[in-house]
């Protein structure tokens, strides 16, 4: 079964302050290049030529001068606009027809880590009917959604809990099967008036059809000034491994 490659860059940036006035977060410099850089570079060098980028209304045009085509990057770019804020999975409800009938691995856009893709790719390979998951070691899993695994198998995700279950978090790399798009419109908006990627991954777990892969190097959420100072500075002291 093939699999096609989604960035999702969407969001105003609110948490970067001044930096994000005038251009989308996913712009901004980590290491040597515009974050978005990190996310495309992942999945060129898993040997994936299909990407679809995903972005708000305000900076769509920046992206599109930036990348082109893809071809400079050994892709074939396509864009979707978010008109809203709606959450990761309305966000991924984006590239239905992009990726008729094949998998897509689906990377968060300000997420920074160190591991290539191909060993994942490889893993997920073994099930591609299953959806995947990113886990992390973090000191701190109460500010992500977490992992609660019974020996290495996923039996739950909680988003944000106040008594983590582990201490291993869901990080922004998911690969997920076809029917993802019809299980997202079945889904309610939570609260935060969002459709959660928890609530996919959970059905897929309800099925027995989830795996998950731990990254062995770094992993930052470069959305925050904090963090994206810290992006830069392991950027700098180890480059990522395309």
């Amino acid at each position: 079964m093939s699999i096609r490659g989604v960035i999702l860059a969407g969001g105003k940036g609110t948490r970067m302050g001044e930096l994000t006035r005038v251009t989308n977060k996913h712009l901004l410099p980590v290491g040597p290049w515009p974050m978005v850089y990190h996310p495309l570079k992942k999945l060129t060098g898993a040997g994936l030529q299909e990407v679809l980028l995903v972005s708000g209304t305000e900076h769509m045009g920046d992206f599109v001068e930036l990348l082109g085509s893809g071809r400079d990057h050994n892709c074939r770019l396509t864009y979707r606009v978010q008109d809203e804020a709606g959450g990761i999975a309305q966000a991924l409800a984006l590239a239905e027809h992009f990726c008729m009938g094949s998998r897509s691995i689906v990377l968060l856009g300000d997420n920074i880590f160190r591991d290539p893709l191909v060993p994942l790719l490889e893993k997920a390979n073994s099930r591609p009917d299953w959806a995947w998951i990113g886990l992390k070691q973090v000191p701190d899993p109460g500010r992500y959604g977490v992992a609660e695994l019974q020996g290495d198998k996923v039996i739950g995700v909680e988003e944000k809990p106040e008594n983590p279950k582990s201490d291993m978090a869901v990080v922004g790399i998911y690969i997920y099967p076809p029917d993802v798009f019809g299980l997202i419109k079945t889904l309610k908006p939570s609260r935060r008036g969002e459709l959660e990627i928890t609530d996919v991954n959970n059905y897929y777990i309800k099925q027995g059809r989830m795996g998950c892969f731990s990254l062995d190097g770094y992993w930052t959420d470069a959305g925050t000034l904090d963090s994206l100072d810290f992006a830069n500075e392991l950027v700098r002291k180890e480059p990522p491994r395309f």
